[in-house]
């Protein structure tokens, strides 16, 4: 995979995009939510989700501070609160890293950076299966079909919680060669890119639970 400092290709606005995914991308665009609220295309259709509880809230911001601390003074940096981009999807990851300058990777547009510039995606799974699926399936799927690197899944709801780290995507089949899954209160390394050697461990999710 190419190197994220030789990549400058910004996203379409609606370039390349078949007629009703221009349709879906002009009404996402239109759209205005109250606040504690975003939209997303995931796999075509427009999905609406409210601000996460505080536990969710606390282990993005557990993570972020930790993955700060761990690229302090490198070229990436850890993001939320942002589009990620990818033909006719958007995605608000809930933490990314991208470049720590990333102004090539805004689109065209200027709604958010292109999946391009994106070396990996956390999402903290909320209650709820529709929220489920979407963070465990949908975006999974999406993400893959973007070739982000590696895609992380913190799974409050799965057993007695999990962490699944995914590497090596196939993007002609929206799936992952690499998954290497755990339970909370077991260590689990990022295996590439600017996180490599970061470990996700009971600081971040709380001990094994019974």
């Amino acid at each position: 995979m190419p190197d994220i400092a030789t990549q400058t290709e910004n996203a379409p606005s609606d370039e390349g995009l078949s007629e009703l995914e221009k349709v879906v991308w002009q009404a996402w665009k239109a759209m205005e939510l109250p606040e504690g609220y975003h939209a997303e295309i995931i796999e075509g259709a427009i999905e609406v989700s409210p601000t996460g509880r505080f536990s969710h809230s606390q282990t993005v911001h557990l993570l972020r501070e930790a993955l700060g601390e761990f690229l302090r003074g490198g070229d990436f940096a850890a993001r939320n609160d942002t589009n990620v981009v990818h033909g006719g999807s958007s995605w608000v990851p809930d933490l990314f890293i991208t470049a720590r300058d990333p102004e090539r990777y805004v689109t065209d547009d200027g709604l958010g950076l292109s999946a391009a510039g994106v070396r990996l995606v956390v999402e903290v799974v909320s209650p709820g299966k529709r929220n489920q699926d979407r963070d465990r399936v949908r975006k999974r799927r999406e993400c893959a079909r973007a070739g982000i690197p590696v895609y992380v899944i913190i799974d409050d709801h799965d057993a007695q919680g999990t962490v699944t780290v995914l590497t090596e995507p196939r993007s002609d089949k929206g799936d992952w060669v690499g998954v290497h899954q755990v339970p909370y209160g077991t260590e689990v390394t990022i295996p590439e890119g600017p996180a490599k050697g970061f470990t996700l461990d009971e600081a971040i999710t709380g001990p094994r639970r019974a």
